[in-house]
């Protein structure tokens, strides 16, 4: 006797887990390492613990934010693509009431956090809110939105650094652009395998964009990014420690830029190299981390 299994239906609590993306904690962290660059190299050595505590926290609140505004304005889109068709919005698995509920909890918590920082750092915070609210909206309207979510992930430094220093500086805005160039690029590498889809549906993206140069402008933006750091590190002093693990990840993202200018690239690579990604930044916090011990 043959017994057919019951369809499994997933708890609400995981449903909204991987609302928030909390069950791919790749694009959670790379958010966070702008931020732990800026507290960390503003504070010539080890910031307090508490700060970090909350900076890490506030990306986590932030980025969760991020994520539920992102499907609630894509809820009729992302069912139209293969990568996201699955979300719990587009699948309807969540209705758009509980996906509010969430996004305004999240930037609740956010702005907890933020009444720990500084006046200066609060409103940095509350100058990031429009920017992710709106990100989603860019690809319907601006040809390159990649670069709309490289300005809001720009806040992250900003917030970041004006929270130790309670100011802008010089190298506040070198490390800003660090994480614009940084952020086009690995972003650039996402969008590139959504192309066929969006191609179709008519949104914009950095990679539709470029077209069949998009791999040379992601070898673009790594190089500017490794500038910048270059230029951070000669002006900052930074020692052996950082240079060392700047010339890995030199390394990484020129093996990146020759796997992407290949004329076959496999689906897979655009996934592994955004993940690389986050392994290269968190190489660099490495770097910048010893030279604030030694």
């Amino acid at each position: 006797m043959v017994t057919q299994s019951q369809p499994t239906t997933e708890p609400t609590w995981l449903t909204i887990v991987r609302l928030l993306r909390w069950d791919k904690p790749a694009g959670r962290l790379i958010l966070m390492i702008p931020a732990l660059w800026a507290i960390f190299l503003a504070a010539r050595g080890i910031p307090p613990l508490p700060l970090i505590g909350v900076i890490i926290l506030g990306t986590l609140a932030t980025s969760a934010a991020g994520c539920v505004i992102n499907d609630l304005w894509d809820k009729d889109i992302d069912p139209q693509v293969e990568r996201t068709r699955k979300r719990p919005l587009a699948s309807r698995a969540l209705s758009i009431k509980v996906g509010i509920v969430i996004a305004f909890i999240a930037l609740i918590c956010a702005a907890i956090l933020a009444f720990y920082l500084n006046p200066l750092s609060f409103w940095l915070c509350v100058a990031a809110v429009p920017v992710i609210i709106c990100y989603p909206l860019a690809k319907r309207v601006f040809p390159i939105p990649q670069l709309v979510l490289s300005i809001a992930w720009g806040f992250a430094v900003l917030i970041s650094w004006t929270a130790v220093t309670g100011k802008l500086e010089n190298y506040t805005w070198v490390l800003w652009g660090i994480t614009v160039f940084w952020t086009l690029g690995f972003d650039t590498v996402y969008a590139m395998s959504d192309r066929e889809d969006d191609r179709k549906i008519g949104i914009n993206s950095s990679a539709l964009f470029f077209g069949k140069y998009a791999g040379e402008a992601v070898g673009i933006f790594f190089a500017a990014t490794a500038g910048l750091w270059a230029y951070l590190g000669v002006i900052m002093h930074l020692n052996l420690g950082f240079w060392v693990a700047w010339a890995i990840t030199l390394g990484g993202w020129m093996i990146q830029y020759i796997r992407l200018s290949s004329p076959e690239i496999p689906q897979e690579t655009y996934g592994k190299v955004f993940s690389q990604n986050v392994n290269l930044g968190f190489l660099l916090l490495a770097g910048i981390i010893m030279n604030s011990l030694f």
